[in-house]
């Protein structure tokens, strides 16, 4: 059992969250677990991380298969006895370009970027302690694409009293949209990473939001961010920020100080809250 403080960075081998990992193992008082779905890459980066001085630790995490979830949950809490950080990076885009039907493309999208990030987010927030950080890599995609739903999935996506049972309705019924071909015509845009971070953001705030109710003297945190337009293989190369620029909102979020009551339920870029 250690004593140390401990942050887990999902989807860490490479881009943003390679860079989160940087920032948080020079900034970060504790344990910082680099974790992916991959060893071979994932060692390969907490090496390379190593070789500048650093020293994060590995583990194997692939959010879209339950058991490898729960089998890290059950690490974190017979190691640490729980989380202090949990910053959920981890996501997946299709190619502009790509001619993979939109249907197909809706589906494989959620799975990861919603429905797989709800997983970690219901499966670990239990083990978070007192004090801690949540943070939920979004995009202000998720906020393009929910200005380009009809007023009633609008009203829904913003108000203050959806649920998680009725989010996760509303991201079944996009993907069941898409394959009827009648996303359009049911409000919805075409852009399902878009949707996914829709839906992203919507979870965080209400998850945001049952802290409060059930757990308001733990002052745990949990927000939302737009890391920005990053160079990765996700964005391409034209992109404006570097991966150690596209950290700096991730990690302020995952670093404010204890004690501190906001942000919390919020959508953050440039380390500024952003209307929803």
């Amino acid at each position: 059992m250690s004593s140390s403080k401990v942050a887990l960075v999902t989807g860490g081998n490479k881009g943003i969250g390679f860079a989160i990992v940087r920032a948080m193992c020079k900034d970060f008082a504790g344990d910082v677990y680099l974790t992916a779905r991959d060893v071979g890459r994932g060692t390969a980066a907490v090496d390379s991380l190593r070789k500048e001085g650093l020293a994060p630790l590995f583990h194997r995490l692939d959010i879209d298969d339950p058991d490898s979830v729960r089998s890290a949950r059950d690490f974190f809490t017979e190691k640490y006895c729980g989380l202090d950080v949990l910053v959920n990076n981890a996501g997946i885009a299709f190619k502009m370009a790509d001619t993979t039907p939109f249907g197909i493309q809706a589906d494989v999208t959620l799975k990861t970027n919603f429905f797989a990030t709800r997983d970690m987010c219901n499966v670990f927030l239990p083990i978070v302690k007192p004090g801690g950080r949540m943070v939920n890599v979004s995009s202000v995609m998720g906020s393009v694409a929910l200005s380009r739903c009809s007023p009633e999935l609008q009203a829904r996506f913003r108000s203050d009293d959806i649920t998680e049972e009725e989010l996760v309705g509303l991201m079944e019924r996009f993907v069941r949209d898409t394959q009827d071909g009648r996303h359009a015509e049911q409000g919805w845009p075409s852009t399902a990473y878009g949707v996914s971070k829709t839906g992203l953001t919507t979870l965080t705030r209400i998850l945001a939001r049952n802290l409060t109710k059930e757990r308001s003297g733990d002052e745990i945190l949990c927000n939302a961010c737009c890391p920005g337009w990053v160079r990765t293989d996700m964005a391409g190369p034209n992109a404006t920020k570097s991966p150690d620029e596209g950290a700096v909102t991730p990690v302020y979020l995952a670093l404010l100080p204890a004690g501190a009551k906001e942000p919390h339920g919020q959508f953050v870029s440039e380390k500024k809250v952003q209307p929803w």
